[in-house]
């Protein structure tokens, strides 16, 4: 059975301890969410999540959606979860108050996007891809778009999806055939198909609007031509009701590995009518607003899956007699040690457990830096937060997902054969998890956007705004007396990252192909090193605290015992990876393609 605490104590300190939320508070944009405003958001969050969401998790994977008619008819129980999540306030969280959001920041939004990732990953997509829509629609959409569609969207009554893939294209977005044809009121005739589309169709709310890309007759061929349109299920009559149905269908579901409850559609357009959002065939400037917000959504999913997977984890570990410890019967009034006594079990679960803590400090660093990037009047302030979000980015989505697998396989491996089967619900994390590796882009091309994109853009500009924070804590605390040994072992990992970027700068220049090689091993060392450098930053943060600390003295003993065990265990692999990087692209590109 599937069980599950919200890390509550871990997302205040984050929050608060880590990052910050005062600094937030200078801005009038955030003036009002004082600590105990989302500390309280953080708490019912994590109820609705529990009692809400958790109990439908195991069925609705078992259930899945189902296609009647033409109509998507999701697992029991999700209508009315949905109800409640939406009357709750939950879908307009982190969206403008100008259009009816609450406007609470996205570094609050992603904790709460853990938790319902945690619970009802499924679930989770319906309003998540909501909010990525609005998000390019405030960004994009004419003012008129803009009032018909938002205050719906956020309130959560209309949903949003969006609509990129087709069967013959996926990443390379130049080859799609959907086609836009003006109309003489202004309007668009979009007929094509999509596939592969989350939360495309559902009996979740009222009307559906889909963000879809498609092409001008005439335009610019290739991503040069893509146009980014608004194309509702159903075309709103003028007093913003509901109106009559427009051309588009869902012609099928997909039959999936894992993520049941959310539904995959394949959607045929044919004379839907459909508005343009922004610039003719500037589609993809627009639609990239979106994918930039569901990739560090996704990467999130990644960190919530891995959560309850190490919670689950812990929870068997503990239970479970097994043998008896090495050292001696730690429970002789049992007939077998729980296997939490054995040090390989220890490591899966330590293992699990840094990833979350790691993960969940290095998306916080990435929230705070959008947060401010929203609120600030500064330009060069905003220019260097947008800067590090671009960089990291890919970083999130792949590395956070990344985790999340491995994390949710060493669940299945603690439970052993009862984690291979169904009922303890451990298996379907990991299947639940394999997709966010896949969808908004694979790993494969996040690692490609990081070395062959942010790297080299603006003369290395976007790195610098990681490598100076780094470089300057290493700087400041080498010395210091509760965390120089770790700051030691950080400035280690942090050397074979500069290194081995610029090894691949070098590289790169005589050969393309020496930047593709090294593109997924320098994501997970760059990863690695900003968890590494947030584990050290926790750990001196808790030697400070933890002597007047009374009754949080163990959360922060704690703390440091996850950054040394990160340092040791995780960390070293940076010279792992530095090699591999080095090594360059020759044996990986040797064998002839006959020879595969």
């Amino acid at each position: 059975m599937q069980t599950y605490n919200a890390p509550l104590r871990d997302m205040r300190f984050v929050l608060h301890e880590l990052h910050g939320l005062e600094k937030l508070n200078a801005f009038p944009k955030y003036a009002d969410f004082t600590p105990d405003v989302v500390d309280s958001v953080l708490e019912e969050a994590a109820k609705i999540a529990s009692e809400v969401l958790l109990p439908l998790n195991a069925t609705g994977d078992q259930e899945g959606c189902v296609l009647e008619n033409g109509v998507v008819r999701t697992p029991k129980g999700f209508k009315e979860a949905y109800n409640v999540f939406r009357e709750g306030g939950w879908a307009s969280l982190a969206s403008d108050p100008e259009w009816g959001g609450q406007g609470l920041p996205e570094s609050v939004n992603k904790l709460v996007e853990e938790m319902i990732s945690a619970t009802n990953c499924a679930f989770g997509l319906y309003p998540g891809l909501t909010h990525g829509a609005t998000r390019a629609l405030e960004g994009h959409g004419s003012e008129e778009l803009k009032q018909t569609y938002l205050p719906k969207m956020i309130e959560g009554t209309w949903s949003g999806s969006m609509c990129l893939t087709e069967a013959h294209c996926g990443t390379d977005l130049g080859l799609l055939r959907t086609r836009a044809t003006p109309n003489e009121d202004g309007s668009y005739r979009i007929d094509g198909s999509k596939i592969f589309i989350s939360a495309g169709e559902h009996d979740l709310t009222e009307n559906i609007v889909h963000l879809v890309l498609a092409k001008i007759p005439g335009g610019p061929s290739g991503v040069k031509g893509i146009s980014l349109f608004l194309v509702p299920k159903f075309l709103p009559n003028a007093d913003g009701t509901v109106g009559p149905r427009n051309g588009v269908v869902c012609t099928g579901i997909e039959h999936k590995m894992g993520l049941k409850g959310s539904a995959t559609c394949q959607l045929t357009f044919e004379d839907a009518q459909g508005w343009l959002i922004g610039q003719p065939h500037k589609g993809m400037q627009a639609m990239f607003t979106m994918m930039n917000v569901e990739r560090l959504s996704v990467g999130v999913q990644g960190l919530g899956i891995g959560e309850a997977a190490y919670q689950a984890g812990v929870a068997y570990a503990k239970d479970r007699l097994q043998g008896r410890s090495l050292s001696g019967a730690k429970r002789p009034d049992l007939a077998a040690d729980p296997i939490i006594v054995h040090p390989d079990v220890r490591r899966m679960l330590m293992t699990m457990r840094v990833y979350a803590e790691g993960s969940r400090a290095v998306g916080g660093w990435v929230a705070h830096a959008m947060d401010v990037s929203e609120a600030t009047d500064d330009p060069a302030l905003k220019e260097e937060m947008e800067d590090f979000i671009a960089l990291m980015t890919p970083v999130v989505k792949a590395l956070f997902t990344d985790l999340g697998f491995e994390a949710s396989n060493l669940a299945v491996q603690v439970y052993g054969g009862h984690g291979y089967i169904r009922e303890h619900g451990v298996e379907q994390y990991v299947r639940d998890c394999r997709i966010s590796q896949l969808y908004e882009g694979t790993n494969g091309i996040q690692a490609l956007d990081l070395v062959g994109r942010k790297l080299p853009a603006h003369m290395g500009r976007y790195l610098r705004r990681f490598f100076h924070p780094v470089s300057e804590f290493i700087e400041a605390n080498r010395d210091d007396a509760a965390v120089g040994k770790l700051v030691e072992q950080l400035e280690r990992a942090f050397g074979a990252l500069q290194l081995s970027t610029g090894q691949i700068a070098q590289a790169s220049l005589k050969d393309p192909e020496e930047a593709g090689a090294a593109a997924t091993d320098y994501l997970r060392l760059i990863g690695l090193v900003a968890m590494g450098y947030m584990f050290v930053k926790s750990a001196k943060i808790a030697a400070e605290k933890a002597p007047t600390a009374n009754g949080d003295a163990g959360f922060y003993a704690d703390k440091i015992t996850s950054a040394r065990f990160f340092v040791d265990r995780i960390l070293p692999q940076a010279t792992a990876l530095f090699l591999a990087i080095k090594s360059g692209k020759a044996s990986m590109m040797a064998l002839e393609e006959a020879a595969f």
